[in-house]
């Protein structure tokens, strides 16, 4: 059976949801920041968005829901959608249930937090102390420390955590969910560096694998971080026969088409990755494989935006689409739709390969509904 993923209309924010094999529904972040009471945003309500498919599915219930960092552009408004289990003031019955919760050490340390990330933070806090319904990525020493001050058994809940270079426990591509789950970040070396926390630099970056009829397509869903930490990341998969794991048919962009995550100079015209980061676009990427950038529309030259130290950069833009072109594949931005409003764009993943499955016929690249077999 195949699987989908279906990116969302945010601006520059994120929030993804795979549907597996199995019927498994994974939503990855959650960066609601459309403006209610503005008739002119185009950004979707990821929330509505989201109850009109569990409805559609009968459900009420993600059987995962991972915050890959706590910038707000991954995890505002979840206050208002989630039931969360350590507080009776967000458990009215028609919020959104979390059955597992993903997220990266450092959501559970993190001091003087505020609004959302706060409770994202106190969720994973409280669901550590049950032992049940999370996972964190870290080398579970990293906590040993912080959870003895806070009275929580370490050997009963160190199962809880997955580090880099390993694969999350309960998914196994020969299973019903047909899918695996390669962990790339956060770093325990970069997590004992000291106590000074880079939310980008150590949130959570994973690859996953998806198989149907015996062919395999690979996805990476790279959260926030910059040319630095996908530095380390290709050259410690690549040390240890790894490189496999950096693969991918469909690449969830990092950090909103920033060339900060290609290299340290945004360039004129185009951003010249660094040679890991290069190596990662150039050679992983397979034949048709798509880009997207979750992120408001690229800037034409000369424009105010253009001019914006924040992302999306052109010339990071230049860079993804040369890539693509290269391979005959596809450079999607989830807020620049050919024509009309932007919509969600949902992909399938089969044994033919990634495809658009299922979006509007506005979304600028869908020439296909089909995506033949990558090689």
């Amino acid at each position: 059976m195949p699987a989908y993923v279906t990116f969302y209309p945010l601006g520059n924010a994120d929030g993804a949801l795979i549907e597996l094999a199995n019927k498994q529904m994974l939503l990855i972040d959650f960066g609601n920041q459309r403006s209610p009471n503005d008739p002119e945003d185009e950004r979707c309500d990821l929330a509505d968005e989201l109850r009109k498919t569990l409805r559609k599915a009968n459900r009420n219930s993600f059987d995962l829901v991972c915050f890959t960092h706590l910038d707000d552009d991954h995890c505002q408004r979840m206050g208002e959608f989630f039931w969360l289990r350590h507080s009776t003031a967000y458990q009215d019955a028609d919020r959104v249930k979390i059955d597992e919760l993903w997220v990266p050490a450092c959501a559970l340390t993190e001091a003087n937090l505020t609004g959302d990330a706060r409770l994202v933070r106190q969720e994973a806090r409280h669901r550590l102390r049950e032992g049940k319904g999370i996972r964190i990525f870290s080398r579970a020493e990293r906590l040993k420390d912080w959870m003895a001050a806070e009275g929580i058994d370490f050997e009963s809940r160190k199962h809880l955590f997955v580090d880099a270079g390993k694969l999350v426990p309960g998914y196994e591509k020969s299973g019903a969910a047909a899918v695996e789950f390669f962990v790339h970040s956060p770093f325990a070396w970069r997590q004992d560096e000291g106590n000074v926390i880079d939310r980008n630099g150590d949130s959570i970056v994973f690859q996953a694998t998806f198989v149907d009829g015996g062919e395999e397509s690979y996805a990476i869903f790279g959260s926030d971080v910059d040319y630095l930490a996908l530095t380390d990341i290709v050259s410690i998969s690549r040390r240890y026969g790894n490189a496999d794991r950096l693969r991918w048919d469909l690449m969830k962009l990092f950090h909103h088409c920033s060339y900060k995550s290609l290299g340290p100079v945004r360039g004129v015209t185009e951003t010249e990755a660094v040679p890991n980061v290069k190596w990662l676009f150039e050679t992983q990427g397979r034949k048709r494989c798509t880009i997207v950038s979750p992120s408001w529309p690229i800037p034409l030259p000369g424009t105010p935006e253009d001019a914006d130290k924040q992302p999306p950069h052109r010339q990071a833009a230049t860079h993804h689409r040369r890539v693509v072109r290269e391979k005959q594949g596809d450079f999607i931005v989830t807020m620049s739709p050919a024509v009309g409003k932007p919509k969600p764009v949902r992909f399938e993943i089969s044994r033919f390969g990634v495809g658009i499955a299922l979006a509007a016929p506005s979304v600028a690249a869908a020439s296909t509904t089909t995506t033949a077999r990558q090689g």
